[in-house]
């Protein structure tokens, strides 16, 4: 959720930003790499933005466009050096683009083991642009890593400040604060809400605080409710929720009528074929990995691909299995689960 996060908020300033205009000739080749990147042609997309400097193309668009790159490449000193200088070039008054680039700038210091650097750019987002509740979080959850809670919590306290009613925020900030062994502190902002009757939450945000906090049979109760009006995130929650009360065939069901009635999403095939691996139905498992990767352009792809080596591993084809990973590991070299899954494959 945390990564979701990262890359939807600069999926969303760039798109602020472009459609702002950027001054400049952003040109085609601009235009191709942003495409090859979105394709996870990263070596492709460099020879695109090679093409637009000569074509003398919008520097800092360039530049940005090959720190995304580099960043894709897990070449995180050169993402850093491109992104910088794509900063370099910006007017003295910060626009959407400038944000859009510290963001990425974090990211690939983070990434690259700079984690105080990390903390100093959305510090200095947060100095110019107080109501940007994102640049606390993340400031925050990088805290929280180094053990500095107060810090963190004064972040996280900022980031809701800024709008007490963002429940996605809200179950951001839980996520955090449990993947670093605070659940206590992350709970505090859900069970505010909960507490609050004045807010007046419908059933699908009262499922998916209860969800969150591990009360189930609330949620359930919620998320039955929601289910018809709430789409896909509603579907996917109720079936994890019978999972965790281990009813895996009716979860299994959720996720199956969802799918035969609605549209199709890969993220509720992505849960129908988990469901399946825990109730060892390899094949089906791996029906619906394949069924969710065969939609277009979704954003659950890296999980489907790592989930599709994984069944074919239960169903013993560890040929398959080790073909996918090379193919996976070329596009996600920095993932250490799927390194560690790996070599054990090797020796199968």
């Amino acid at each position: 959720m945390e990564k979701k996060r990262i890359w939807g908020i600069v999926s969303i300033c760039f798109a602020a930003a472009f459609l702002a205009g950027c001054g400049g000739n952003t040109g085609e080749n601009i235009a191709q790499g942003m495409e090859l990147i979105a394709q996870m042609d990263y070596e492709g997309a460099l020879d695109s933005f090679e093409a637009a400097t000569v074509n003398k193309e919008d520097a800092q668009m360039i530049y940005r466009g090959q720190g995304i790159a580099y960043m894709g490449l897990t070449d995180y000193e050169n993402a850093v050096l491109n992104l910088e200088n794509a900063l370099s070039l910006s007017d003295p008054h910060p626009d959407p683009l400038d944000y859009d680039i510290n963001y990425y700038l974090a990211t690939a210091y983070y990434k690259g083991g700079q984690i105080d650097k990390a903390i100093a750019v959305y510090q200095a987002i947060t100095d110019l642009a107080p109501d940007e509740k994102d640049a606390w979080y993340l400031k925050g959850t990088l805290e929280l890593e180094q053990g500095k809670t107060e810090a963190a919590q004064a972040d996280f306290d900022q980031a809701v400040k800024v709008n007490k009613a963002d429940y996605d925020l809200r179950i951001d900030i839980f996520c955090s604060c449990s993947k670093y062994g605070y659940t206590e502190l992350g709970s505090s902002y859900l069970q505010e809400v909960l507490a609050d009757e004045s807010l007046r939450l419908t059933d699908y945000d009262k499922g998916r605080m209860n969800f969150y906090l591990g009360d189930y049979e609330e949620a359930r109760v919620s998320l039955e409710k929601a289910k018809d009006s709430n789409g896909a995130s509603a579907a996917s929650l109720l079936g994890q929720t019978y999972e965790k009360l281990g009813d895996y065939n009716y979860a299994a069901s959720v996720y199956s009528t969802y799918l035969e009635t609605k549209q199709a999403d890969a993220e509720i095939y992505n849960q129908l074929g988990l469901c399946k691996l825990k109730v060892g139905d390899y094949e089906a498992a791996l029906s619906a990995f394949q069924e969710g990767l065969a939609i277009e352009g979704n954003t659950a792809l890296q999980s489907l691909q790592f989930n599709e080596i994984v069944a074919y591993e239960y169903l013993g084809q560890f040929e398959q299995a080790k073909a996918h990973m090379e193919q996976y590991l070329a596009l996600y070299p920095d993932d250490e689960k799927a390194q560690r899954e790996n070599v054990f494959l090797q020796t199968r």
